[in-house]
């Protein structure tokens, strides 16, 4: 009876035993599995980032220009328009040229989102700054992105004869002040959007370098 006991007793421990280590192995696969999606997650939002803050980069590099034409043309309008109409027209022209903003790629943050694989990920300090920049920093951007296009839709719009055949020292006076007006209506914005821009970039900064 004894020898049986012992037997059963021992058969019984090797199943535990057995379901255990499997249970175990399991868990040991699935955590290998999050860690490697994890890895890959961030992996591809970082490339999508690396393309974003270069193209952040050339927005930021195409509003400079505008910055420097709209401090001269608030500064020296009337002056040029007296004294140098032909560097006028050549100032103004380089404000003329066309205007992007940037749109971000959301293509791995959103694969993320879509499977709910976001929410089991591990390096939580990183993921919180990722999920910032995704839906709020980007979003914010967008919205004034779109500001941005439209008053510049507005100010070609309104000026596309005198952008298109560059006469701005036929203006008069009076014309010459609402085209101030509306230039600034216009830069306001676009100052605005590129101190958006480069917050944004130092966020993706915080990012790529964590």
């Amino acid at each position: 009876m004894k020898k049986y006991i012992i037997k059963y007793t021992f058969e019984f421990l090797v199943i535990v035993m057995g379901i255990s280590v499997s249970f175990w192995l399991n868990n040991w696969n699935e955590n290998i599995k999050k860690i490697n999606l994890e890895k890959k997650f961030i992996a591809s939002v970082k490339e999508d980032l690396k393309q974003d803050k270069e193209f952040i980069n050339k927005v930021i590099n195409d509003i400079e220009p505008k910055s420097q034409v709209y401090q001269v043309l608030i500064n020296e309008m009337d002056n040029l328009y007296y004294n140098n109409r032909k560097s006028l027209d050549s100032i103004i022209r380089i404000y003329s040229k066309s205007q992007r903003t940037f749109y971000p790629i959301f293509g791995s943050y959103e694969s993320a989102v879509a499977g709910n694989q976001i929410t089991v990920f591990n390096n939580k300090e990183l993921i919180q700054k990722i999920i910032k920049l995704y839906n709020s920093r980007y979003s914010r951007l967008e919205d004034n992105g779109r500001i941005a296009d439209q008053r510049w839709d507005f100010f070609t719009k309104k000026y596309s004869g005198l952008l298109r055949m560059s006469r701005f020292t036929d203006m008069k006076t009076k014309q010459r002040f609402e085209f101030i007006n509306d230039m600034h209506y216009h830069f306001a914005q676009l100052r605005w959007y590129k101190m958006q821009l480069k917050t944004t970039l130092n966020e993706i900064d915080e990012i790529l370098n964590q």
